[in-house]
């Protein structure tokens, strides 16, 4: 893949050459340059502007750039008056002409323009960078944000399912990518280049990550995975040192531990859905013993919330703690109803359910620290998780085994 986006890379730059493109300096305003993006009627002079706006802002310092999504967010959006107009044109008569004008009017320049810049060979990464930059300055700022809903309404169709490519990472992997794995991982940090190899290498051990064809060297999200048998009850016996392998033909359980978003640019774009059941589908193809798909999954907001309930900073003692970890993770809900724990919220979404917690199961000091060292397993059922899924969107209902909800009732009476 890497290879074919090269060429094709190569290809497109020497059209480009060939038809009098070249990067040019452009010190004009953002404004002018915007304006002659959106003027452009030939196809070089387009690419040409496009290439100089992005080259500009990615050497912008952060007053210029929050400049720029200001010109955007006011001089680019929607006129309402003209929406209205339109909208009262097409109630009046539903034909293809008015409701083609109403299509223009309710959407803002600014997604074309949008469009417009990622003409450019490289564009789509750039795009992507300058969305991180977005949500990072403009927090709080409703114009702003405003902007953000058309940035993630274009990447949502430009980064869908359809367009992922899915590719093992393993230790024969390019040295770029691996490096981007070790810089990436947000779950439990790679502290070097032997910690890697230990999750890569051996015959139990698997890492895959989904690729978009626009970034072939970028990964977007990638989850590593440990073939076992039984269900893990500890996140350091998965990634002990000295352990004899399992051979992957006689694990009957692949249990997803770490599961980590690579691009800032591309938070809220959802690709942990599709990847769990993708590699699920895939593993339970090459390895017909595996029975049971888990994950082995930190509990982020449980040492607060622990905190907040009992009013003490002691952790109380095994067979409470598990029982509270049960109430929090069924229990314990946002102002919308949805799971108060970010990563409950994301399997359960999924279509997962609430299966085993383990007490002492992260002692390394930031599972300590945000959950005492408590870790869920969510099981993905795979009969079950579209059902899971439909009851979890429409009612928030939480799928849970027997043991959970026990566990829960029990935190119950610790609390009376």
């Amino acid at each position: 893949m890497t290879l074919l986006a090269d060429l094709l890379s190569t290809v497109f730059e020497r059209r480009y050459d060939r038809l009098g493109w070249r990067r040019v300096a452009d010190d004009r305003p953002f404004e002018a340059m915007t304006m002659d993006l959106m003027g452009a009627t030939g196809e070089v002079s387009g690419v040409t502007v496009a290439r100089s706006i992005l080259d500009r802002f990615a050497a912008a310092e952060d007053a210029e750039k929050l400049g720029f999504f200001r010109h955007l967010a006011e001089d680019m959006t929607i006129s309402p008056s003209a929406v209205r107009d339109a909208l009262s044109a097409y109630e009046s008569g539903q034909t293809k002409s008015s409701y083609r004008s109403f299509m223009v009017a309710a959407e803002p320049p600014r997604q074309e323009l949008i469009r417009r810049l990622n003409q450019v060979p490289g564009a789509t990464k750039a795009l992507v960078a300058m969305r991180a930059d977005l949500l990072r300055l403009g927090r709080g700022e409703a114009a702003l944000e405003a902007l953000d809903i058309d940035f993630r309404h274009l990447f949502m169709s430009w980064f869908n399912r359809g367009f992922l490519v899915l590719r093992p990472i393993n230790w024969e992997s390019p040295a770029h990518i691996l490096e981007k794995i070790i810089a990436y991982e947000a779950v439990h940090a790679i502290d070097s280049w032997d910690d890697l190899r230990r999750r890569l290498q051996p015959a139990d051990r698997r890492c895959f990550a989904f690729f978009h064809p626009a970034m072939p060297d970028e990964p977007l999200i990638f989850v590593e995975v440990a073939l076992t048998n039984g269900v893990p009850s500890s996140v350091q016996n998965l990634l002990i040192e000295d352990r004899a392998p399992l051979a992957a033909e006689d694990a009957d359980t692949a249990t997803f531990y770490s599961i980590s978003n690579c691009q800032a640019g591309l938070a809220s774009i959802s690709f942990g859905n599709s990847l769990i059941k993708q590699v699920a589908a895939d593993l339970s193809a090459e390895l017909g013993g595996l029975k049971t798909f888990v994950t082995l999954s930190p509990i982020p907001g449980f040492s607060h919330w622990l905190e907040e309930e009992t009013g003490s900073e002691d952790t109380p003692d095994p067979d409470r703690l598990k029982a509270l970890a049960a109430r929090y993770l069924t229990k314990a809900k946002r102002g919308d109803g949805l799971p108060l724990d970010p990563v409950a919220r994301f399997h359960l979404g999924n279509g997962a359910e609430v299966f085993k917690l383990h007490t002492q199961a992260d002692t390394s000091d930031k599972g300590m620290r945000q959950s005492r060292g408590v870790m869920v397993n969510y099981l993905y059922n795979l009969d079950r998780v579209s059902r899971n899924h439909e009851r979890f969107a429409s009612t928030h209902e939480i799928a849970m085994s027997s043991e959970i909800r026990a566990l829960s009732s029990a935190a119950e009476k610790f609390s009376a």
